[in-house]
């Protein structure tokens, strides 16, 4: 009796829908890739529950001292690369809470090393060198849900109690049985078969989104829908900064540029100047009762 071929996965299918777009003009082309973009969406929402308990469980470890430490090769490696990279200064915490391990290192960025990403014990090593402790989040990205190096390092998290979470596009592979929580958008086949870049690799971008705003956002980074801890480190940034004390408080401008001024740049302590009519060391005070929870030291 034959032995049935291992069922494809998804991902690396021929799509019906673009057989024929090296014959296709540039405006068709086009249309073929947008239609196709225009279902990443509806793929990610269908994980906003799994989306959801990541987000809590991320929370729970960041609010206890533990860190987010996103692990990926190629593309998925440089997309956690830049969601952990803008962390620091759109929520003004520090450059190691959220942190990306990236096969062939920080060189991939710029280059391709596709080698790397068949390591799993350098996977497991690049993660050890974080020195992985119960207290912290794994979020493993791999499209295919099966690389070696994304699951070396998933499988070193679980031997440390780490929690661990698999961002993939597909579901049934062997990323899922590393990872307490996995989220897969499953985009199915490329317009341009397996490459995985495109809807799967902006279905990624989605959902590390989702994962580290919503986290910042319950943690207690964004009032309303501001970023109040934002680095005021260039002018354009000191322009926002202005422009969301007068959005928050209903002041001036020069209002609010002498408050920053008098909080020494530090947003949340202007605010809060402004909105209790106190001065920076009572503001100080008053977010230091709260533990930081900036509502809270507005009595709201």
């Amino acid at each position: 009796m034959t032995k049935k071929p291992p069922k494809q996965r998804g991902t690396e299918e021929r799509n019906p829908r673009s057989l024929e777009i090296d014959r296709l003009t540039t405006p068709e082309l086009v249309r073929v890739i947008n239609r196709e973009d225009a279902t990443v969406a509806v793929a990610v929402q269908k994980e906003l529950p799994a989306i959801a308990r990541a987000v809590d469980t991320i929370v729970d470890a960041l609010s206890r001292g533990g860190r987010l430490i996103y692990v990926g090769a190629g593309t998925s490696g440089r997309l956690a690369t830049l969601d952990a990279a803008e962390c620091p200064p759109t929520f003004g915490v520090s450059p190691k809470l959220v942190q990306a391990v990236v096969a062939g290192g920080r060189r991939v960025l710029n280059v391709s090393v596709e080698a790397a990403e068949d390591n799993d014990r350098q996977g497991a090593r690049d993660l050890e060198s974080k020195r992985i402790t119960k207290a912290d989040v794994v979020v493993g990205i791999a499209a295919s849900g099966s690389t070696p190096y994304v699951m070396g390092a998933l499988q070193l998290a679980r031997c440390r109690g780490a929690k661990t979470i698999a961002i993939t596009a597909n579901r049934h592979t062997a990323i899922a049985r590393l990872a307490h929580i996995t989220i897969a958008p499953e985009t199915g086949p490329e317009v341009v078969a397996g490459s995985t870049r495109m809807k799967a690799g902006t279905a990624q971008k989605l959902v590390l989104n989702m994962l580290s705003t919503a986290s910042m956002i319950r943690l207690g980074h964004v009032y309303s829908n501001l970023m109040v801890d934002v680095a005021l480190t260039n002018e354009k940034l000191r322009l926002r900064g202005l422009r969301i004390l007068q959005e928050a408080t209903g002041v001036s401008r020069a209002e609010a540029a002498r408050a920053l001024e008098e909080s020494r740049n530090r947003l949340r302590v202007a605010l809060v100047m402004l909105k209790m009519r106190v001065g920076p060391r009572e503001a100080r005070r008053a977010l230091q009762r709260s533990g930081g929870n900036l509502r809270r030291a507005l009595g709201e």
